[in-house]
């Protein structure tokens, strides 16, 4: 990543992360710094799992400098809403992201998170460190396949036993005894599946909206009865990382803050981690002065989708999605879904698919959807709420067009 691009992420999290260190008080962070120092120790002293590529290494040869570690390294702690001083600390643990295994399954899905992971073009130094983490399995990266990769997939959860991370994506499809998917030789069905796997991981990460919520398999009629992952899994610690694909940055995000601290990210009540979704995309969003000074476009190719104006009236759901995705974007940062001209759907959200997938902004459809004040928080207001804030933005789409058409009548 370019560091005038690590300098943006960085100012933009700062902020938050300021606050974030205001409410819990020093001593809160003098207690985690020291907990982080002797995690990273215990982890050095462990030899690594893949000691095929060593971090310094790679970095080079991508033609990283220290410099610029460094700079990444002070945004990724801005990101993980950690103060400052932690910085050194996540330098640290990036150089240590290969001493924890990961096994990472596909059920009812498209492989797009998978591809999101291999195709990242950056931020240059998260793929260099999701090329380096110890991926033990991975049937779709993987060389081996059939009796070969259920033995290699056999071994990883019996040498790692209660220390790996599982990583799922894909939906959960209940249907018919769960016959709808079944895996391998023996035809595991995708619930015996992910039971067995779940139980000795430390932690279970479903990764994409259709392991988080069920995604688009969901989408009614549901003919699988698909459900994600926290439906079908009881007992383990679970993270969601939704989106459609994820983003890279937040798997890395979550596998770096477990390195750094032996502990999960602080969630929010649809456990997505809050670093990455715990403000919506409409309160950084580049048109946010057009959506405030009632500039919206009216139909596409007009003269407001010229001049990069609001696209709520085109259906944009960034007031009810909570994301990352206007701070962090794609491609290597380059862009994103409304930075190209097509609004948000709410990927992110649950059964986004029915709720958001279509053009018209969420004042003319007859449902409730979470929304709130540009300061709020999914957990503030609960799920299914319709707050007069939400209203109010429909209100202010319906003011603006109104005196849109005042302007235009005066004109002629």
């Amino acid at each position: 990543m370019a560091s005038s691009r690590i300098d943006a992420i960085k100012n933009l999290f700062t902020a938050k992360s300021a606050k974030v260190e205001t409410n819990r008080g020093e001593e809160y962070y003098k207690k985690l710094y020291h907990q982080c120092e002797e995690r990273l120790n215990t982890l050095m002293n462990m030899a690594p799992i893949n000691s095929k590529i060593n971090i310094q290494d790679a970095i080079e040869e991508e033609g990283v400098n220290r410099r610029d570690f460094l700079k990444w390294a002070s945004a990724t702690t801005a990101m993980l809403m950690l103060p400052a001083s932690f910085t050194p600390l996540v330098a640290k643990a990036a150089t240590l992201m290969n001493r924890v295994p990961v096994i990472w399954i596909e059920l009812q899905d498209c492989a797009g998170n998978s591809e999101a992971l291999i195709r990242s073009d950056g931020p240059k130094i998260d793929k260099i460190l999701l090329d380096i983490i110890s991926l033990e399995f991975h049937e779709t990266l993987m060389a081996p396949s059939g009796h070969q990769a259920e033995r290699q997939l056999e071994d990883a959860v019996e040498t790692f036993k209660g220390k790996y991370l599982l990583f799922v994506e894909g939906s959960v499809p209940m249907g018919i005894d769960g016959h709808f998917g079944t895996i391998g030789a023996k035809a595991e069905t995708f619930i015996e599946h992910l039971e067995r796997l779940s139980k000795d991981a430390a932690a279970v990460i479903a990764v994409g909206s259709c392991a988080t919520f069920g995604g688009i398999p969901a989408a009614a009629p549901n003919p699988t009865d698909a459900k994600g992952v926290m439906e079908v899994v009881n007992g383990k610690p679970i993270v969601n990382i939704p989106a459609c694909p994820a983003n890279p940055a937040n798997m890395v995000g979550v596998l770096l803050h477990f390195v750094l601290t032996g502990q999960l990210p602080e969630l929010d009540s649809l456990l997505r981690p809050k670093f990455a979704f715990g403000y919506r995309i409409h309160d950084n969003c580049e048109r946010r002065a057009h959506f405030d000074a009632g500039e919206f476009v009216e139909e596409w190719g007009d003269e407001g989708a010229k001049n990069n104006f609001c696209l709520y009236k085109m259906g944009c759901k960034g007031p009810m999605t909570f994301n990352n995705c206007s701070i962090i974007r794609y491609n290597e940062g380059v862009n994103w879904p409304v930075g190209v001209g097509r609004g948000c759907i709410g990927c992110s959200e649950p059964d986004f698919w029915d709720k958001y997938a279509y053009e018209r902004p969420m004042a003319n459809a007859n449902i409730k959807a979470p929304t709130g004040g540009v300061e709020k928080t999914v957990d503030e207001f609960g799920l299914g709420l319709l707050t007069a804030a939400g209203i109010g933005i429909g209100i202010h789409a319906a003011a603006s067009m109104v005196a849109g058409k005042k302007d235009n009548q005066g004109e002629a």
